[in-house]
């Protein structure tokens, strides 16, 4: 997350533990007077390690946030993944989407001691607690779109969409007594990817990667976060990514209702239900299994309630009603 909430212990320096050599490269790009003054971890992520960098200097205090993968499997992606992410923070830069202004990015670890990206810090906390999670839900299917509507030029698009679920990768439930609903799914996504009208696509946008301000009739987004997968593809991917993530925040009735405030807010998604179906359960057969590992985050910001139990059951009753409407 790059936002002002989730902190965790503050006081880390970052010569503790091998960061001597990322310090030295953040000072470095400092202005002369500027110092690191404190250090504080964020929580809300699980493939990088987050960190607000509180700058002060003859100007006054800002703050930075920065992004290190230090487990090896992302540290073997790094150079692609913080790539990305940098052209991305780029190309955003001039447009009205609120995402994070690129500072500097050592993919490859070339001066610090792990892969690292650092940029601004946005205002704004993730907030992922079901009382207000159906105006957030309008706020998010809006920001979407405008993602969406992006003109970005052939030159400039990002790669083609990856898809995350093979069938060979899925695994149901161990204890599930609808086996024949799984294999359903399964045997769905063989088919070949629908055709689809292509567009700029965030391809991890959930509610935990867009910080809020405000309450009420002033509630705003004021942050998109976590670049890294930005992509190539159909509008219906993205929608699908965010409707199985508020299935499993909040139940399967925000999960079907997503698509319905999308297209209210004026996005297009496939006309054929076959077509769309197959999206969304690409994405949802993802989290199968996964959901777990993706709800750690959200523990760590206040959602204790996220068991593996309620997440199993929340993702097959979505995949159920899933089927119930669009097959």
């Amino acid at each position: 997350m790059v936002g002002g909430g989730g902190a965790g212990r503050t006081g880390a320096d970052l010569e503790d533990q091998g960061w001597s050599a990322t310090r030295a490269w953040v000072e470095k790009g400092l202005s002369e007077p500027e110092r690191i003054e404190d250090v504080v971890r964020l929580r809300g992520g699980w493939t990088s390690e987050m960190r607000r960098l509180n700058i002060h200097g003859p100007g006054g205090r800002r703050s930075l946030v920065l992004r290190s993968f230090v487990e090896p499997f992302f540290v073997r992606h790094a150079e692609g993944l913080l790539s990305r992410e940098a052209t991305v923070l780029r190309l955003l830069a001039s447009t009205d989407v609120p995402a994070a202004t690129l500072v500097a990015v050592d993919a490859t670890a070339q001066h610090c001691d792990h892969p690292s990206l650092l940029m601004s810090l946005l205002p704004g906390t993730v907030r992922l607690g079901d009382e207000g999670a159906d105006r957030r839900a309008e706020l998010l299917a809006r920001q979407l779109l405008r993602i969406h509507r992006l003109p970005v030029s052939a030159q400039a698009r990002p790669r083609a969409y990856q898809a995350w679920a093979s069938p060979e990768a899925v695994r149901p439930p161990e204890d599930t007594d609808r086996p024949d609903l799984w294999q359903r799914a399964v045997d769905l996504i063989r088919r070949e990817s629908p055709e689809h009208q292509a567009c700029f696509l965030h391809r991890d946008f959930h509610p935990g990667d867009v910080l809020f301000t405000g309450d009420g009739n002033g509630l705003r987004i004021s942050g998109v976060v976590d670049w890294m997968e930005t992509s190539w593809g159909p509008a219906d991917l993205d929608v699908a990514h965010c409707s199985t993530a508020l299935a499993l925040l909040h139940g399967v009735r925000a999960g079907m209702r997503f698509a319905d405030r999308y297209v209210a807010a004026g996005g297009t998604l496939a006309e054929d239900r076959a077509a769309h179906l197959y999206w969304r359960l690409l994405d949802t057969l993802a989290f199968a299994p996964g959901a777990e590992k993706v709800a750690v985050p959200w523990r760590e910001v206040g959602r204790a309630d996220l068991t593996p139990a309620l997440l199993t059951r929340r993702l097959e009753e979505y995949l159920q009603a899933l089927f119930a409407r669009y097959a």
